[in-house]
């Protein structure tokens, strides 16, 4: 279960580093797109933004430092559930604004988004659920980049599937 763990942590922090990183590249365009997710007014939407970077920067850390992996699964999930309800709330206003879950994209929001969110949570709470213990290296690295290569999917999501769509 150790290597359930591994993956399940690397997929997580991965996924988290990379919507972070993208939302700080564009921090005003992220703002700009709050307003589609979570009413809330104009004066908040700038430290509103500021704290979900810095909330998504924190997980990553928090996985990577092993004392602190399960609290960073954590957070994680408890982001993840703020966000699928907010894309849900979102979907069923009828918003159709673009996800910026990593960074600038013209794909709008829709149930995909909401499938992954289900997903990062059962990986978040697998991941945290699961025991640790002393893998053996040659296993650890398989499980990491089986994360890593999950955590990739993920991110090209939206790409993947216009992909899938022009092609069909």
């Amino acid at each position: 279960m150790e290597y359930v763990r591994i993956g399940c942590a690397c997929l997580v922090a991965l996924v988290f580093a990379m919507s972070a990183v993208s939302k700080l590249r564009d921090l005003e365009g992220f703002r700009r797109s709050l307003p589609a997710l979570v009413p809330a007014r104009r004066e908040l939407l700038r430290p509103l933004a500021m704290a979900v970077v810095v909330l998504e920067a924190l997980v990553p850390i928090m996985i990577a430092v092993p004392p602190a992996t399960s609290y960073g699964l954590a957070l994680a999930c408890a982001l993840l559930v703020a966000f699928t309800v907010a894309i849900a709330r979102a979907l069923g206003r009828g918003q159709t604004a673009p996800c910026r879950c990593f960074g600038a994209s013209a794909a709008p929001l829709g149930p995909r988004h909401l499938v992954r969110n289900g997903l990062l949570i059962t990986a978040a709470v697998l991941g945290g659920l699961s025991p640790g213990g002393a893998p053996v290296l040659a296993g650890a690295v398989i499980a990491g980049a089986a994360g890593l290569i999950a955590a990739l999917l993920i991110a090209s999501l939206d790409d993947i599937a216009d992909l899938f769509a022009r092609n069909a």
